[in-house]
């Protein structure tokens, strides 16, 4: 009885604290104080939301306040909209703040660039929070930078369907379909001017070819990629850059988020998917990041691979499938999964590549590179001869005990070398010491490469695999003669048996210090 009883005076305590409106508030002065004086809603593409930010609100006094009024400066024509302490609308009246506490007040915009005294392809979007009139009027600056972009999307008809593409059949027969299209001839040609931003997947028809020019920046939706057809060409055309920071003249494949906290995000958009009968394809001082698989080969066409950067996949950074890949200076890194998968043999070369793999999103089961010479689906196991895959002046490393992985199944050929090359592969038990293909005394297969010394990358978070002059395992290991002759910074390698080259896509610098 006494239970009920005190459950009865806490509910009451309850009804009475939660109807209570009544409490005597005093005038804002304007003494508020604020968690920013400046809300940056960084920069958004024209006609896609921003992510929503968030200001705060302190009554630092010792009274509960009111505040007349809390309003966008343009009122109901600002492109801003708030939430003030869970409610919505672009103007407020008597806002309550109690003593010694705050509130906040969420941001969000959307704009169409079309709709502002604007011809120019950026324009800097600002309004004001004000808070109170006269003179205890405080304000807190918003400000958005919304760029022009060609957007690039499927048809939706009359009826309400959207257009897609036919991917073909899945093991039942039934239809694969995706939304999608194909693009026209005056779009196959991604140019500097603007950036382009697609919906969907945007397919390649055979016989047509999908030039994308230096300085390029092609932007996905969540879900978007590239598609090439059977027949159909891309080439991904950058060339190097005097600025390796803002990396202007090379092509850069990412997402359509713009906010700096979504620069290194994986998985928000879904793949370039180069489909088996494509050809002619080439990537030259090319970014590819933030996707799901960042690059799909599933051609025996050869594809050119030349100063490519493939960064924070959600599952494998390059796949390849049964491929022809000539590849130099790369480097991949922050993958969910492996940063080189290779199935179902094929042919490849790759020269001073680093295959890296830091990814701490989440556990990885995968090692860096991954190789067979097999492809297993729900009710099939397909087998192929992996002609080639030679790996000459490269760097293999993670932060996994076993950053490469061999499988063969006896019914296929499976040639591999790894030459001069840096690799980490630790077998403190021995597990692997009676598998011929591990057997890294063999120099037909290991010739003159490397195992478990530190690498010493600069900056592995920031996908930076510069090597340090006097510590790096890779610095002078590698073969000389062997092509680019210059690395991912430019800089010309050793090319003498007295001054090799070292492995990896980038010569040793002395790192900057502090």
């Amino acid at each position: 009885m006494r239970y009920l009883y005190g459950l009865a005076i806490v509910s009451c305590l309850i009804l009475w604290s939660s109807c209570r409106n009544d409490f005597e508030t005093v005038a804002s002065t304007g003494s508020l104080e604020f968690s920013k004086d400046t809300v940056y809603l960084d920069t958004v593409f024209t006609r896609i939301g921003s992510s929503t930010y968030n200001l705060k609100v302190y009554n630092r006094s010792n009274e509960d306040i009111n505040i007349p009024t809390v309003r966008l400066a343009q009122g109901e024509a600002s492109n801003y909209r708030l939430n003030v302490d869970g409610i919505p609308g672009k103007v407020f009246e008597n806002v309550q703040i109690l003593a010694k506490d705050s509130i906040f007040i969420f941001i969000e915009t959307t704009l169409d660039i079309n709709n502002l005294p604007t011809n120019a392809p950026d324009f800097l979007y600002t309004d004001q929070l004000l808070f109170d009139s006269g003179g205890n009027e405080q304000k807190v600056e918003l400000v958005t930078l919304v760029k022009d972009a060609v957007f690039l999307f499927p048809e939706k008809f009359p009826d309400g369907t959207t257009e897609m593409l036919n991917l073909g059949n899945d093991s039942d027969g039934n239809p694969i379909l995706v939304k999608g299209f194909f693009l026209d001839d005056d779009e196959l040609t991604f140019t500097n001017e603007k950036p382009y931003v697609i919906y969907g997947y945007a397919a390649v028809a055979g016989n047509k070819t999908l030039s994308v020019e230096a300085g390029a920046r092609v932007h996905f939706h969540y879900g978007s990629g590239i598609i090439v057809a059977q027949n159909g060409t891309m080439k991904s055309l950058g060339e190097p850059s005097t600025d390796p920071e803002a990396m202007e003249n090379e092509v850069i494949f990412e997402g359509d988020r713009l906010e700096p906290g979504f620069a290194d995000v994986p998985g928000q958009w879904s793949t370039i998917w180069l489909t088996d009968g494509s050809l002619d394809n080439e990537f030259r001082n090319t970014t590819i990041k933030n996707g799901t698989i960042g690059l799909f080969v599933n051609t025996s066409n050869p594809i050119s691979l030349k100063n490519v950067q493939i960064y924070n996949n959600s599952n494998v950074g390059l796949l390849a499938r049964h491929s022809v890949i000539d590849g130099e200076n790369m480097v991949i890194n922050n993958s969910g999964q492996s940063s080189l998968a290779i199935q179902l043999g094929g042919s490849y070369e790759f020269r001073h590549c680093t295959f890296a793999n830091y990814w701490t999103n989440s556990f990885r089961s995968f090692p860096s590179v991954s190789i067979e010479n097999t492809f297993e689906t729900e009710t099939d196991l397909f087998i192929a001869d992996l002609l080639k895959a030679d790996f000459i002046n490269c760097i293999i490393y993670g932060n996994e005990r076993r950053e490469f992985s061999l499988y063969q199944d006896s019914q296929g050929a499976f040639n591999f070398k790894f030459e001069n090359s840096l690799v980490r592969f630790e077998d403190p038990t021995g597990e692997f010491s009676n598998d011929p293909l591990y057997d890294f005394t063999n120099p037909a297969l290991y010739p003159a490469t490397r195992f478990n010394l530190d690498p010493a990358f600069q900056d592995t978070e920031l996908n930076n695999f510069n090597i340090e002059k006097g510590t790096s395992g890779a610095e002078g290991i590698g073969l000389p003669g062997v092509l680019p002759p210059k690395d991912l910074n430019g800089t010309t390698r050793g090319n003498t048996q007295q001054d090799p080259p070292d492995a990896g896509a980038y010569e040793s610098i002395d790192f900057p210090q502090g």
